[in-house]
């Protein structure tokens, strides 16, 4: 006889209204989503952890004296957007901790969503801010617009743009 749930021995009324193309129960897409979620954040997290640790150690260096007003601005402006996405990328984790084993899987998959878009966004300020201090540093302002501009392209364009409009393709 065929199974009424879906899933091999599993009992009917343990299936919540399983939908879409995966064929599965709100429960379970809270779970996948969560998963792939926390997969992100992991990857994302160490780069930007990286770069952060590198920005905190700049000002102890003997060269850090010689930044003009404008570079050190842009320094100050990429430690903060560092610290900004360091926390909104670990918000989801310590949401995590503080909800584990309460029933709140759906709003931690949520909140999680708009946190790592606003901590992606972050990331790709400081990074911007970073490159913009190194080349004006190294090869001086215009160089540093021009290669900082291009990056910024590339960056919107990969992170944002290019997903925004397949998503939106797909849905119509």
């Amino acid at each position: 006889m065929g199974d009424p749930a879906g899933s091999a021995g599993e009992p009917p009324d343990t299936r919540l209204q399983a939908s879409g193309p995966r064929q599965e129960s709100a429960a379970e897409r809270d779970d996948r989503n969560l998963a792939e979620l926390l997969q992100e954040l992991r990857v994302v997290s160490i780069g930007v952890q990286v770069l952060f640790g590198f920005l905190l150690g700049l000002p102890f260096t003997v060269k850090f004296e010689r930044l003009s007003d404008q570079q050190r601005d842009l320094y100050l402006t990429s430690v903060v957007l560092s610290a900004v996405a360091v926390t909104l990328l670990l918000g989801p984790v310590a949401y995590h901790r503080v909800v584990f084993r309460r029933g709140l899987k759906g709003g931690l998959v949520r909140f999680a969503d708009v946190t790592a878009i606003a901590g992606l966004a972050a990331v790709g300020a400081a990074i911007l801010a970073a490159v913009a201090l190194v080349i004006d540093y190294v090869a001086g302002t215009l160089p540093a617009t021009l290669i900082t501009a291009l990056i910024a392209v590339m960056l919107v364009t990969l992170w944002f743009a290019i997903p925004v409009t397949r998503r939106r393709v797909r849905h119509h």
